[in-house]
């Protein structure tokens, strides 16, 4: 309920598909993506990140996205998502990290539990909705 039906009503698999595979596969892109599997090797899950794309003064990475099927939250399973893709980004020299979430997201709890500290709020258009996003940002300790 977070994003205008009419929005998610014009969303198409092979689209996204195709942004997937041009924000991967671009020959200078920094974007990489973890996934989470079940038992049986189904995806349940993934987190996405590489170069911030804003404020790259002192948040130089970004957690693009990060999604966990409902049945398998609360499992610590998002924790390691989100860990991973930190981890990613020091390793490769990143100083710090933001994210974007909507406000009225319920996510901003695990982000905030997860030491997300509140930078700022703008306003995005998604289909004919403008929205509230907020950025979140963790600094590494070296």
């Amino acid at each position: 309920d977070l994003l205008p039906k009419d929005f998610l009503a014009h969303l198409s698999v092979e689209r996204r598909e195709q942004q997937w595979r041009e924000q991967l596969c671009a020959e200078n892109s920094t974007a990489f993506c973890f996934v989470a599997e079940d038992d049986s090797k189904q995806i349940v899950g993934f987190a996405s990140g590489g170069a911030a794309r804003s404020d790259r003064e002192k948040f130089d990475g970004e957690l693009y996205a990060i999604y966990l099927l409902e049945a398998y939250q609360r499992r610590g399973i998002g924790k390691e998502l989100f860990e991973a893709v930190a981890a990613r980004l020091k390793r490769e020299g990143y100083r710090a990290m933001l994210l974007w979430v909507l406000e009225q997201n319920a996510a901003r709890g695990f982000y905030e539990r997860l030491g997300g500290k509140f930078l700022r709020a703008q306003p995005i258009t998604i289909g004919e909705t403008t929205l509230d996003e907020l950025a979140y940002g963790w600094e590494w300790t070296t």
